[in-house]
């Protein structure tokens, strides 16, 4: 089966012979060798590089082992370059390297030669991998697929797809699987096998039960304000559990640098300021979130929200909750000042999108609720309003668009429309 992941090649061809390490990262399993070894090598061979001319290493192929010596590997690339011309040089699974960093910096003095490398333990998964490389690394973040690459690849009645969507979410294994029971497997085998394995192996976490728990909390309030402070309260109230806030922001780190969480800070948008506490918490991919509670929890509205996110980050913005102060009548008739949220303000650059995500409009009511803080602010960027009725672009009489998801999800210029 193939899978379009042209947003990524085209990452990829955008930093070729940019003189620096090209380096893959996200969350295991979500596709990083095969946007190497598949994707990217399929470009240059049709772009008409001499296969001699791609030197592609996979250290974790047994018979490749040999290459997990840094001389060995140093020495072997160093052969293979016969000309002038240029060479691409493919490492998959570099972590297996011993001293990679000193191996690979040592390949930039190879004027002809353009490095890529991709790795899936927690040490290379973490945020701050580029900085071993001192400044010489390149980061292509990649995340599990967007809806529209899973339905590029999937097919079929695009209603049935995002609801398999919002149970399994977008692993690209997950494509491979026949039936329900062996994607649920999968995903469950995944997060316990691998990611938390990974992440207390890394951090030598002990209080393994307490790390698990707070996992859990996480998921089943996706999207819910919180902070360290009132993670340790539900422990104590909940859990019956003694917890510091400190550790519980040591936990929250340790799942953000394996790419499994990301974090929406909270943002002032008529202060133009952040709001330190309380944020919001996200997983990079809704079926991950589900296998993680035995998938018990299929609140579509929460998971609609969690894939708008993704979505956002995977286009590129940087994403946060908006705080905005209206000015409201209490019981008392008397105006009072009361802060509304804006579910996600996009951030690009110049650009900026307000959006709302709003699985059901069912009433007036619902429907001023959304528009609130929307209408609140005074600036001139795009106000959305995103729902799960199939509604292609609508704009009302204040200029607030209203798109349905699967519209918004599967036009990647769904933003930019008119």
């Amino acid at each position: 089966m193939k899978i379009e992941r042209d947003t990524y090649l085209n990452m990829l061809v955008d930093r070729m012979h940019n003189g620096l390490i090209k380096v893959v990262t996200g969350v295991r399993r979500c596709g990083k060798t095969y946007l190497l070894t598949e994707i990217f090598h399929n470009y240059l061979v049709e772009h008409g590089v001499d296969e001699a001319h791609i030197i592609e290493i996979k250290l974790d192929d047994r018979a490749q082992s040999k290459y997990r010596n840094a001389d060995e590997m140093y020495n072997f690339v160093k052969g293979a370059i016969k000309d002038k011309d240029m060479y691409y040089i493919i490492i998959d699974e570099v972590q297996m390297l011993e001293d990679f960093v000193d191996v690979l910096n040592g390949f930039l003095h190879i004027k002809n030669a353009d490095v890529y490398v991709t790795g899936s333990n927690s040490r290379f998964l973490s945020t701050d991998v580029i900085t071993e490389f001192r400044g010489r690394g390149d980061e292509v973040r990649i995340y599990p697929l967007t809806f529209a690459e899973f339905y590029s690849a999937r097919g079929g009645d695009k209603y049935e797809a995002w609801e398999e969507y919002c149970t399994y979410g977008g692993l690209p294994q997950i494509l491979s699987f026949t039936n329900d029971a062996q994607k649920a497997d999968y995903l469950v085998k995944l997060f316990n096998e691998t990611y938390i394995l990974d992440i207390l192996e890394r951090n030598h976490i002990r209080h393994n039960d307490d790390f698990e728990e707070l996992i859990n909390i996480l998921a089943s309030s996706v999207g819910s304000l919180t902070n360290p402070r009132k993670l340790a309260d539900t422990f104590k109230s909940v859990k019956r559990s003694s917890i510091a806030p400190a550790t519980i922001k040591q936990y929250i780190d340790c799942l953000q640098e394996a790419f499994l969480i990301s974090c929406a800070d909270r943002y002032d948008v008529k202060g133009k300021r952040y709001i330190s506490t309380p944020s919001k918490y996200y997983f990079c991919d809704v079926g991950i979130r589900n296998a993680r509670l035995n998938f018990r929890q299929q609140e579509e509205n929460h998971i609609m929200e969690n894939v708008i996110y993704n979505e956002l980050r995977a286009r590129g913005f940087s994403v946060d909750v908006g705080v905005v102060e209206i000015s409201e009548k209490n019981e008392h008739g008397n105006y009072v000042r009361k802060p509304v949220e804006v579910d996600f303000v996009a951030n690009m650059g110049s650009r900026r999108y307000y959006i709302q995500s709003a699985f059901e409009l069912a009433s007036s009511d619902k429907v001023a609720q959304e528009r609130r803080p929307l209408v609140s602010i005074d600036d001139s960027f795009k106000k959305m309003i995103i729902v799960k009725d199939p509604i292609k672009f609508q704009y009302d009489d204040q200029g607030i668009v209203k798109m349905g998801i699967i519209e918004f999800l599967l036009n990647r210029n769904s933003l930019e429309l008119q």
